[in-house]
């Protein structure tokens, strides 16, 4: 892709408002995120310390958002939380994706009784409840399945296991996505010529049919992302995702509940970042959807020409 080319694709995606300003937000978040360590050197405290005398404690200089129920740092525990949540949101996403777009590529590639085997071991997955079955996987205990139990509990193992869970049956969408576009390029006349000069399947595959499906590949991890945030969220709130003292906007927003009468503003800072954070990711989709469509532009240019050369006499 040309520098051009690039600059084409940037003007018409900030041209979305919605879509460059929630990409804003996103990028605040995560910076503001990220920067936790710093935050708590400067308060002078960290997400975990306990203070059972300054329980609900109110917005102050040395903690910006109050406090919670054990005298936790409100607005640290949401910094190293959305670090969990979005890590989760992009990690899940781009290895939801990465299998669907394996498979969608072999199916579309090759055809035949193959393509009719991974399509309906998709459409079976497809037709699973989704949140139900992740609900299921959730509650399966891993240590009777042989993992070892220092493992089991390790503070990272639950977020590692919510990824793995979610990535596991989040491949669907993608994969048929692909498998469309696959269909559509494998008949092009630039990869009959790469078949005809000897060019195996792998080198057909990376050389030509994913650089021309790599449009519904990034709309749909985008898209994706988001819904994982959301997935998570609901895990954690059925006390089944990312488990304590590892903190995810889930999480908190599971244990506010209890507290709601005392202290409502603990569930109300996680429950709106979650909300902002999946409807920025499903902005930014419809940008990038905007951006990467050729049609989108001619359009355009075709409405912008008509207006210019006036009514027709």
């Amino acid at each position: 892709m040309n520098n051009r080319t690039s600059s084409g694709l940037f003007h018409r995606f900030i041209r979305h408002r919605l879509a460059a300003f929630s990409l804003m937000v996103l990028v605040l978040l995560a910076v503001a995120s990220f920067c936790a360590p710093l935050v708590a050197h400067y308060l002078g405290t960290d997400a975990q310390t306990v203070d059972l005398f300054g329980r609900y404690a109110p917005p102050s200089t040395a903690h910006p958002m109050g406090t919670d129920e054990l005298g936790r740092d409100v607005l640290l525990r949401l910094l190293y939380g959305g670090q969990v949540s979005l890590m989760v949101g992009l990690t899940s996403a781009v290895c939801a994706t990465l299998i669907g777009t394996i498979i969608g590529v072999i199916a579309g590639l090759r055809g035949g009784w193959l393509d009719g085997l991974l399509m309906r071991v998709t459409d079976g997955v497809i037709s699973l409840p989704l949140l139900p079955l992740l609900i299921v996987m959730a509650a399966i205990d891993p240590g009777k399945l042989g993992i070892p139990r220092e493992i089991v509990n390790g503070e990272s193992f639950s977020l590692y296991r919510i990824i793995f869970i979610i990535a596991l049956f989040g491949w669907t969408t993608v994969a048929r996505l692909v498998r469309a576009a696959t269909l559509a390029v494998r008949e092009r006349e630039f990869v009959m010529a790469a078949r005809a000069m000897g060019a195996g399947p792998v080198r057909i595959a990376a050389r030509h049919i994913l650089p021309n499906v790599a449009t519904p590949i990034i709309i749909a991890t985008t898209l994706a992302a988001g819904n994982v945030i959301l997935l998570e969220s609901v895990l954690s709130f059925l006390g089944l995702g990312i488990q304590p003292p590892v903190p995810s906007w889930g999480n908190m927003l599971t244990h506010a509940q209890e507290f709601i009468w005392d202290a409502p503003m603990l569930a109300v800072y996680p429950g709106m970042l979650i909300f902002i954070t999946v409807i920025a990711f499903n902005f930014i989709g419809d940008g990038l959807q905007d951006a990467l469509d050729p049609r989108a532009e001619n359009d355009r240019i075709s409405i912008t020409g008509q207006n210019a050369s006036g009514p027709a006499q």
